[in-house]
Parts: structure tokens; C-alpha cells; sequence
């Protein structure tokens, strides 16, 4: 079992608990039972590993009160907004023959013994947490479920769990999905559109003419035949003129 050591405090006021974090404390309160509620302190360092721990809030801790034993199980932690530094803690006590309900994390072994996922398939978790109800010194400290032999297809519901006895589901009224095994997904290379190869072939035309390969020749036969409109209008431009000087040598008859 985990264990915490703590110290009593009589801090009151806001300012009082930020005098405590400066030292490297931890407000929190402990409640539950037929005992009063009682301020207590932990300190920071003790906290970093049971913080990091994603079933902190669902593990049993033996809180040590200055020589006083008490089964506890955390229920709420606050955080600053920025810094993310703890700021107050609350611990439930653990009594015995009581009944608690509380979100149990879910955890997967024997991936690489899966058919489905070695084939390419894809663990789809829908519930990372269960919540569950049960007594409070029964309390499991994570859901397993084992995926030795899970093909394509395979749905994991809670029916499938083995549970203690006298721990059930907050839901009861149907048999919930808590992981499958989906097919992997393929994405298909669109095609290329045609007008995209046409529009390649006529930049490497231009291409071709801007280095002098086949299109340049087309370029000089446009030049020869602006020439040769130009030498037609020069031969309409000299007929009238030549007519002219034929009828000045014909002497008209009387």
C-alpha cells in the first residue's frame, strides 16, 4: 500500500496556505466517516511520483498524521491556472463496509499478441476510465483487459471484465463498449486530371522554343509570311502607277 506522511495546519486564510506552498507544502483537507473534517499539510516532493500517476485519484494511500493511520483515497486535486502547481488536495477516509462509486482507469496488455493489430488493425479505446461502484476497501486499482487473440472486428465490453465481487458498473442498464479492434484505414492517391498532363505538354513546348529546339522553326515561318503580305501590298501599291504610264503613250484617236 501507498504511503503519505502528513502534518496537521491551522492556516485559516488564503495568505496563510500561500505561506505554505512557499515552503514546499500542500494544503488538504481530509473528510468522510463519523469523524470531523481535519486540515492537514504534505509535503510537495512526497506528491511529484503519486501526481504523475494516472490512477492517483483511484489508489488506496495509508495517510500517516503525525503517528495517526488512516486509510484515505483522494477525491479532487486544484491546480494553478498557469503554473499547474498543486494547490489543495482532498482525502476521503476509507470506511470499512462502505460503498463508493469512482472512475477506475482502464489499461491494455498483450498488444502484440493481437491477430487484428499485427495485421495493420487499429486499437480503438472508448473508454480510457470506467466508473465503477464498490466497497471502499475494495477498491480495484486499474481495469485490465487482455487482447491475446483479438482479431479485426473484436468489440471488448464489459461484460468480458472479471470483477470483484459486490464491484459493478454505474451502468447497468446495458452492456457498454470499452475498446475495439477496427480495421486499419487505407488512404487512396487521387488520379491526376487529364487537363493537368496537357497543360505539361504545352510548357514543355514552350520550353523547346525558347531553347531553339522544334518550335522555333514555326516562329521564322510566321516572320516569311508577314514578309510576303508585305511584298503583295507592295505589288498593289505599283499596278495603278504602271496604268497610268500606258495611257500617256497611247495617243488617243480621232
Amino acid at each position: 500500500m501507498n504511503n503519505l506522511k502528513a502534518n496537521k495546519r491551522e492556516t485559516k486564510s488564503t495568505g496563510q496556505n500561500n505561506q505554505l506552498r512557499a515552503k514546499g507544502l500542500i494544503p488538504a483537507i481530509l473528510y468522510g466517516g463519523k469523524v470531523e473534517n481535519e486540515k492537514i499539510s504534505i509535503e510537495k516532493k512526497q506528491l511529484k511520483s503519486f501526481l504523475e500517476s494516472e490512477s492517483f485519484l483511484s489508489t488506496v494511500i495509508e495517510l500517516d498524521i503525525e503517528g495517526k493511520k488512516e486509510k484515505v483515497i483522494p477525491r479532487d486535486i486544484s491546480y494553478h491556472v498557469t503554473s499547474d502547481e498543486p494547490l489543495h488536495i482532498d482525502f476521503m477516509r476509507v470506511v470499512s463496509g462502505s460503498k463508493i462509486i469512482i472512475e477506475i482507469p482502464v489499461e491494455f496488455k498483450n498488444q502484440e499478441k493481437s491477430p487484428g493489430l499485427k495485421r495493420g488493425g487499429v486499437l480503438n479505446i472508448v473508454r480510457r476510465k470506467v466508473e465503477l461502484k464498490c466497497p471502499a476497501d475494495k477498491i480495484p486499482e486499474k481495469i485490465i483487459i487482455d487482447l491475446d487473440g483479438s482479431d479485426i472486428g473484436t468489440s471488448i465490453k464489459i461484460s468480458s471484465v472479471k470483477l470483484e465481487e459486490d464491484v459493478t458498473p454505474t451502468i447497468s442498464d446495458r452492456d457498454f463498449v470499452i475498446a475495439t479492434v477496427a480495421a486499419p484505414t487505407v488512404v487512396k492517391e487521387p488520379e491526376k486530371p487529364a487537363a493537368e498532363g496537357e497543360a505539361v505538354e504545352g510548357a514543355e513546348g514552350e520550353t523547346a522554343a525558347a531553347e531553339g529546339g522544334e518550335a522555333a522553326p514555326q516562329a521564322k515561318e510566321g516572320e516569311q509570311a508577314k514578309k510576303d503580305e508585305k511584298s503583295k501590298d507592295a505589288g498593289a501599291e505599283k499596278k495603278p502607277a504602271e496604268k497610268k504610264a500606258a495611257d500617256k503613250k497611247t495617243p488617243e484617236k480621232k
